[in-house]
């Protein structure tokens, strides 16, 4: 049998009409996003099919849409394709989505990963309030290039860093947005093919997310985290997990941390991954999956198309 690793994405994939299709098809998914928002106190399945966009896009909502959204379609693919889940035998997610890969992997229950996403979107947005911050996408240099461009373009007291290490060609940076809007033509001047700003709140995966760290740690320590039944692999070193332990101080250090995705997803198929699944709302990580090696086969599950 081939060995599977499914994949979760991270906050920026989301858009207005996710799950939709999911929740008008099958039952299960539907079932999902009422438990959600039984959770939420606020109606999921409304927000995620009809907007407002802006609202969707806030951090303390897009994160637990995501996370259900994820969840929804995974056990959906479970119980329509059961051959297809069997396969599965590793874990990843981007950012917010290694929370759902976590859940997906037994560590945590349903309920607690929406109270957890949930709370961590609340921190992660009252950190965002509190500066001027975001990330954007540089498409076509190297890190080493890119963190050149980062250090010419930040003033003095600012942070400005390569955030999510994507894939070759493609590395998101983070940030006070006076830099970021320095760093544009910068890194076109480089030679970037563009730079793109992501519909994100905050300078996630940097020390301006620091005021979220407490807030965090304080939910993972009260959340029952068990461990998985999957190898997990971490944002943080690119190395799977399966300890509770392990997986608590990870996340708790993972909002302030760049995020290792080519360095996880090389290490999995080191470990022998030879198919990966993209399961949720989007294509972005099957993009980078390409960009890494053409030769890595996937697939997704969560979109209609």
């Amino acid at each position: 049998m081939t060995s599977v690793g499914i994949l979760f994405p991270g906050q920026g994939a989301q858009s207005v009409g996710m799950g939709k299709w999911l929740c008008e098809q099958y039952p299960t998914a539907k079932s999902y996003f009422d438990r959600a928002s039984e959770v939420l106190g606020y109606c999921l399945s409304d927000l995620c099919f009809n907007g407002p966009v802006e609202k969707l896009n806030e951090t303390e909502f897009s994160q637990p849409a995501l996370f259900v959204v994820g969840i929804a379609a995974a056990e959906t693919l479970r119980e329509i394709q059961p051959e297809r889940v069997a396969s599965i035998t590793a874990a990843a997610g981007l950012s917010l989505g290694e929370y759902t890969a976590v859940c997906f992997a037994g560590g945590l229950s349903f309920e607690d990963g929406v109270r957890l996403v949930q709370r961590r979107g609340q921190a992660m947005q009252a950190a965002a309030n509190a500066v001027q911050s975001g990330m954007a996408s540089v498409i076509g240099l190297e890190l080493e290039a890119i963190q050149l461009v980062c250090d010419q373009s930040k003033q003095d007291g600012e942070v400005l860093q390569p955030a999510n290490l994507l894939c070759p060609g493609n590395i998101a940076v983070s940030g006070h947005l006076s830099a970021i809007q320095r760093l544009i033509p910068a890194a076109e001047a480089a030679g970037a093919m563009k730079v793109v700003p992501l519909s994100v709140a905050g300078a996630f995966h940097t020390a301006l997310m620091e005021p979220a760290v407490d807030a965090l740690v304080e939910a993972l320590q009260e959340m029952p985290i068990s461990d998985t039944k999957l190898p997990v692999y971490s944002n943080v070193d690119g190395q799977p997990h399966r300890s509770a332990a392990e997986i608590k101080q990870l996340l708790s250090r993972q909002v302030v941390g760049s995020v290792l995705w080519e360095s996880s997803i090389r290490q999995m198929v080191a470990d022998g991954i030879e198919k990966f699944e993209e399961v949720g709302t989007g294509r972005v990580l099957r993009g980078t999956l390409k960009r890494i090696n053409r030769k890595f086969a996937s697939d997704g599950f969560g979109d209609e198309a």
